[in-house]
């Protein structure tokens, strides 16, 4: 009988931010961020995942007016531009704070924010899905080394929830087509150097006990082929399982997913009662927001599950103020006081940071009364864990019938039979 595969152990943690409200400065983001990233490297972390959007409020549910000629300076304020990327730890940078301290505690980051990549694509197919906007905007999510103090992967958002235009007076918009531009990079995985706390041995016939080991300066070809492939996703993509399916395709053990996803809205509410048969009067915002966390997690353990890998899903949740609905683009004001109902209606982002399994079960989730505030969630996995699904159930190459899947990348709406 074979030995059981050696562990490949780390130790991650999801950052889970509260609220950022429209009026919140940027001094105060990046100090949380930063306290997140101190509790969790006491803890042992090594990996570091934070929500979608981090350095600002959720802003797709307002409207704010622009034309190609004539920017909306809101708007472009919350877009860090080419720079930014390009050189993350310099002092300019929105993120240069974060990356500069993660690095002098050997702790990677993942963390998403708004990316303003200068004149956008003129394609048709941009131009009808990005209203009036004079570049090209990204709803972006990066991957920071910090051994090699580079960013090893930067994935744009691919699925793009809501509307171009805004809704009538009283809805809740959700205007991320509107803002932003569909992710052009793809689904595409990355090996991470360095970061197992117990990289499994050399096993290959080459292998000699003198064989350097692992280090920043000497990162050989052997153990590149035991570094951890991770991919990244961000909020809507978990509910289209091709996402999912493409990082299993190139054998990710770990999937990040940040997100903000909308707890309750006055047309949620009238919908699940649809539904159900039952007037509106009689549904809770509490049942609309379960509902919001079953699809969560039913599309996460489903995803992770179907492709024999880890994920790790973080949220930004509570109420968000200086939200409320706008269609005539007047930004609304930070603080209203007291918060009126449409204000908490569109401002209210659901919970659900979780850990899930290969086997798609829970391993952890942080508890209902941490919804609203910043949180750390810290779990030690075993990669090696997703080899049972990846060697049975789903070994792609021995199981996928792709030429029965054309309907899959061939069609885009739905056709019925005759």
């Amino acid at each position: 009988m074979s030995a059981d595969p050696p562990p490949r152990l780390l130790t991650l943690a999801a950052a889970q931010l509260g609220p950022i409200h429209l009026s919140t400065p940027l001094t105060e983001i990046q100090s949380r961020l930063l306290s997140l990233l101190e509790s969790a490297a006491s803890q042992g972390a090594r990996l570091v995942v934070y929500p979608e959007l981090s350095y600002s409020t959720f802003f797709s549910r307002v409207h704010y007016p622009t034309t190609a000629s004539t920017p909306n300076e809101t708007l472009e304020s919350f877009f860090s531009p080419p720079s930014t990327f390009a050189s993350p730890l310099s002092p300019s940078s929105i993120l240069h704070p974060l990356l500069t301290r993660a690095a002098s505690l050997n702790v990677d980051i993942c963390i998403g924010l708004a990316e303003c990549a200068g004149p956008r694509s003129t394609t048709p197919s941009m131009e009808t899905q990005v209203a009036n906007a004079p570049h090209a905007h990204y709803n972006t999510y990066i991957y920071y080394s910090s051994t090699t103090s580079t960013i090893l992967s930067k994935y744009r958002k691919v699925h793009l929830p809501g509307t171009i235009d805004p809704k009538p007076t009283g809805e809740t918009n959700q205007l991320e087509k509107r803002y932003f531009t569909p992710g052009d990079l793809g689904f595409e995985a990355i090996r991470v150097p360095n970061l197992l706390q117990t990289p499994a041995p050399d096993i290959s016939p080459l292998a000699t006990p003198t064989s350097p080991p692992s280090s920043t300066t000497n990162h050989t070809n052997q153990d590149r082929n035991r570094d951890p492939i991770l991919g990244l996703l961000l909020c809507n993509d978990r509910r289209w399982p091709e996402a999912f399916r493409s990082l299993g395709l190139q054998g990710t053990s770990l999937i990040l997913c940040g997100f903000n996803t909308t707890a309750h809205s006055p047309e949620m509410l009238a919908s699940y009662a649809r539904s159900r048969g039952k007037p509106a009067s009689q549904v809770t915002r509490e049942e609309v927001s379960e509902e919001a966390l079953f699809h969560h997690r039913l599309c996460m353990q489903a995803g992770c599950y179907q492709n024999a890998c880890f994920g790790l899903a973080v949220a930004k949740c509570g109420v968000e103020l200086g939200s409320s609905p706008d269609p005539q683009g007047h930004a609304p004001s930070s603080s209203p006081s007291p918060v009126s109902e449409a204000e908490t209606d569109a401002g209210a982002l659901t919970g659900g940071t979780m850990l899930i399994s290969p086997d798609g079960e829970v391993l952890a989730e942080l508890p209902r009364e941490m919804d609203g505030k910043d949180a750390v969630l810290v779990r030690e996995i075993d990669l090696g864990r997703c080899e049972r699904g990846k060697g049975k159930v789903f070994d792609m190459g021995r199981h996928r019938r792709v030429d029965a899947y054309e309907r899959i990348t061939g069609q885009v709406g739905v056709k019925e039979p005759d």
